[in-house]
């Protein structure tokens, strides 16, 4: 998939976007946004750059907001300088995954007490928007509103979030037994009630998220994955973002490999990552998506987050510990499953 100098290359392009006051944006002159600045983090820690890991993650410790979210986008990773003032629920929930990942691969006991504040904080904001059916609401806007509607990927992301707060929490001796039932409540969400989410199929990630996230495993996964494969995903070109277009995108294609080495299906999920190698430029950086229908790549840019997505999952399918740990999801708490009346019916 990736030679060592390859995979190198990739990571100093990482370290190089990122800001002195450990910001990763998109790209040199972009936004920062959390969800994505976490995935590039956890990427340098594959690579052993844990210094650089934890300056992100204590850029999301010192420019946190009071409520415990942190703001959609920042305008070169300058917190300053917030473009968008909305707080997005998956956005706040992924830092939890992050944190983990870093304390799994360092043991740095001293950065998991000064984090878990901030992971603390950020859960509290994220269960604040959510819904009675176990869903989480997608954001609260800049007014303090919050916005109803649920999306199945943030929500999805949100369980996995979810589990790796649950797994801080054991780690530094506090229970959160209202965690574990919000927990229970939003996989049970995802699994079994795609009525209680926007409808966002013609989009890949509502399809391959439920597994990546660890909501959707066994036999319920393989069926997923096999249900939709011909629509998302085009043979030597990679993964779809929007099923209409001829349009394949890394950071889907490396999160649907992800997906595919969690379950099992690892030969797959290597002929996927060896497809987007056709994103990767000469320095190690990868455009973020290709037209095949235009033989062009589009939109022009080289994003952080999805030169990190190639290299988590090519870490996952080495073995590499902490990247299974937070994406294998064994050994997370699960939460507590809701006696759900709903589905008694169904199946009575």
């Amino acid at each position: 998939m990736l030679t060592a100098h390859e995979a190198r290359a990739t990571v100093d392009w990482i370290a190089a976007r990122q800001r002195p006051d450990g910001a990763i944006p998109w790209f040199d002159g972009h936004h920062l946004d959390p969800w994505d600045h976490v995935e590039a983090a956890m990427a340098l820690d594959t690579a052993g750059e844990h210094a650089r890991a934890a300056a992100a993650y204590h850029w999301l410790a010192d420019h946190q907001n009071a409520d415990g979210s942190w703001y959609a986008a920042y305008a070169e990773g300058d917190p300053g300088r917030p473009t968008d003032l909305g707080r997005e629920s998956n956005f706040c929930a992924y830092p939890a995954v992050g944190v983990l990942h870093h304390h799994l691969a360092t043991g740095d006991d001293a950065f998991l007490r000064r984090m878990w504040p901030t992971v603390r904080a950020a859960v509290a904001f994220v269960l604040g928007l959510q819904r009675d059916g176990g869903q989480l609401g997608w954001r609260r806007e800049a007014n303090g509103q919050a916005v109803p509607d649920a999306l199945l990927t943030g929500s999805a992301s949100g369980y996995q979030a979810l589990r790796c707060a649950l797994a801080l929490a054991e780690r530094v001796g506090e229970a959160q037994p209202d965690w574990e039932v919000a927990t229970g409540r939003l996989g049970h969400a995802v699994r079994a009630h795609p009525e209680l989410f926007l409808d966002k199929s013609r989009y890949s990630m509502d399809w391959y998220y439920p597994v990546l996230a660890g909501a959707v495993r066994g036999e319920a996964a393989a069926e997923r994955l096999a249900a939709r494969w011909d629509e998302f995903v085009v043979p030597g070109f990679g993964v779809r973002c929007v099923r209409e277009n001829p349009w394949v995108t890394g950071g889907e294609s490396a999160e649907l490999a992800l997906a595919l080495w969690s379950v099992g299906q690892e030969e797959r999920a290597v002929e996927i990552l060896r497809a987007i190698g056709r994103l990767r430029a000469s320095d190690g950086r990868y455009w973020t998506g290709y037209v095949y229908a235009d033989d062009a790549y589009w939109p022009v840019e080289h994003t952080t987050w999805t030169a990190g997505s190639v290299l988590l999952a090519v870490a996952a399918l080495l073995g590499d510990p902490p990247t299974t740990a937070v994406f294998g999801g064994h050994g997370l708490p699960e939460g507590l499953e809701p006696d759900c009346r709903t589905c008694r019916d169904r199946h009575a």
